[in-house]
């Protein structure tokens, strides 16, 4: 990595894009809102906790910015110290004043795969598996892993989001993922290629949030993607 372009990047940072970007937490359990962006910077993605964005000019790199008051900065830092470089992990490059710049990852997350209908194969799961078996290796704790925080890209896994991997307690979404992986979304959806519309996806992870149970989350969206077909029909 050449050091020149990073500090080049971090000065365009400090100089035009962090005086100007208007970001806020709205609700600590919703995305947060970026009011305004400086152009020629571009939004690539926001979580409860960070926008993240990218300038053209390093396309390569993103800068993931903490909104105020939200936590996890300084344990983002450190979770990146510890997984250090892993195909299908981004890397940290600098970090400081709550924001990081990150190794920019491509792909599709597994959430907007199933909206599109494009096939996830055995594969990326794999990856995704063997990946966070590396991460617990290093002394982590994968929290959080669910489909809008993995992605696919050539037929690979790659987890994006790391920034709760110091969270001790137990996480079951990632093993209620591949539940639904293998016992709806392969005899089901990944040979009909079907698109489930956002809104469908939207309830199931709502109501799986709310605590209700993974059977009945499954026929849940079972009911909904059956009442789909046939209107679509």
């Amino acid at each position: 990595m050449d050091k020149s372009h990073i500090q080049q990047l971090i000065k365009s940072i400090h100089h035009e894009l962090l005086p100007n970007l208007q970001l806020e937490s709205v609700n600590p359990h919703n995305p947060v809102k970026v009011s305004y962006l400086p152009e020629p910077w571009q939004l690539v993605g926001a979580g409860n906790y960070a926008a993240v964005v990218y300038h053209p000019d390093y396309p390569d790199q993103v800068v993931k910015i903490y909104a105020p008051g939200r936590p996890g900065f300084e344990e983002e830092v450190e979770v990146y110290r510890r997984l250090g470089s892993h195909p299908a992990y981004s890397e940290c490059l600098y970090a400081k004043d709550g924001f990081l710049v990150l190794k920019r990852l491509y792909g599709v997350t597994l959430y907007d795969c199933m909206h599109r209908g494009l096939r996830i194969p055995k594969q990326v799961i794999r990856d995704i598996d063997q990946a966070l078996d590396y991460a617990r290796n290093r002394g982590l704790y994968p929290h959080d892993i669910h489909g809008r925080n993995v992605m696919m890209y050539q037929g690979r896994g790659l987890v994006v989001d790391i920034s709760d991997f110091l969270d001790q307690e137990t996480c079951s979404k990632w093993n209620d993922l591949k539940k639904a992986y293998y016992w709806l979304y392969l005899p089901l959806l990944y040979p009909l290629r079907l698109r489930i519309p956002y809104f469908v996806l939207d309830i199931v992870r709502k109501s799986y949030r709310w605590g209700t149970k993974f059977p009945a989350v499954c026929r849940q969206l079972i009911k909904m993607l059956r009442q789909h077909i046939l209107f679509k029909r």
